[in-house]
């Protein structure tokens, strides 16, 4: 199988190798879609991402969908808990002291032909889905998440500042989760129509908002954000700065 390993920043190479061998708790998976998110590029650009170096050649990719051997169609959880620790056995699997996430440290991610992954984290997809769109559903969650945190209420003004793949997911949950007005900061053309298109206003320095969620990763957008919310407003962080260490 072809797989694409980094080996140093901008060094991306294809490598032929044989086929992962799954264990007795996972199930081989044909790759047909993987996504390419901001942390990637962190990879790419920089060899690392927070405290995390690369050590050796690294597949990259945790946005990715499937097919499994039997011919099951399935998005792939990038997170695998260790199911032991003080957290998983509390409930909270997310925050696991011993978490192994695909295409992060030493762990292979999905831009490769094929994965051998734990069977408990393959999701069934629908034929409605398409394999792309079963690749969104780890950005997806992440949007809900931020949302989540954000804790909206209906009627709430709310404001999305950087409108990558992220920010206009997250724009999106807020609507279907009872934002009155969005308005939103994007410095890329297409992006901010993207955005309009959604329903959601250009930030002009002037509206006062109920949260912010900043998504673009730039202290730019972080001083907006905080700028742009009301006292005792939230300001939740979603994007990863170039300088994040």
């Amino acid at each position: 199988m072809i797989a694409a390993r980094l080996h140093g920043v901008g060094d991306v190479r294809l490598h032929d190798e044989p086929l992962p061998i799954p264990h007795a708790d996972e199930t081989l998976v044909r790759v047909t879609a993987v996504g390419l998110c901001g942390s990637d590029l962190h990879w790419f650009s920089q060899g690392s991402i927070g405290d995390a170096r690369l050590a050796r050649p690294l597949v990259l990719g945790h946005e990715f969908a499937g097919v499994t051997e039997s011919g099951q169609r399935v998005a792939v959880d990038p997170a695998i808990p260790c199911e032991q620790c003080e957290f998983c056995r509390a409930g909270n699997p997310h925050l696991c002291s011993a978490l192994r996430f695909a295409g992060h440290g030493s762990n292979d991610g999905g831009l490769r032909e094929w994965v051998a992954w734990k069977s408990r984290c393959l999701v069934p997809i629908p034929d409605a889905l398409s394999d792309a769109d079963a690749a969104m559903l780890e950005p997806l969650g992440v949007a809900m998440h931020a949302v989540n945190l954000g804790k909206l209420q209906v009627g709430m003004r709310v404001g999305v500042f950087g409108c990558g793949p992220i920010g206009l997911l997250t724009l999106q949950v807020a609507r279907v989760n009872g934002a009155r007005k969005i308005f939103v900061t994007e410095p890329l053309p297409h992006r901010l129509a993207a955005a309009k298109h959604f329903g959601a206003q250009e930030w002009d320095g002037n509206q006062e908002l109920d949260v912010v969620f900043e998504c673009a990763g730039a202290q730019d957008a972080v001083d907006d954000a905080v700028n742009a919310v009301k006292p005792g407003g939230r300001v939740i962080l979603v994007g990863i700065p170039d300088d994040d260490k």
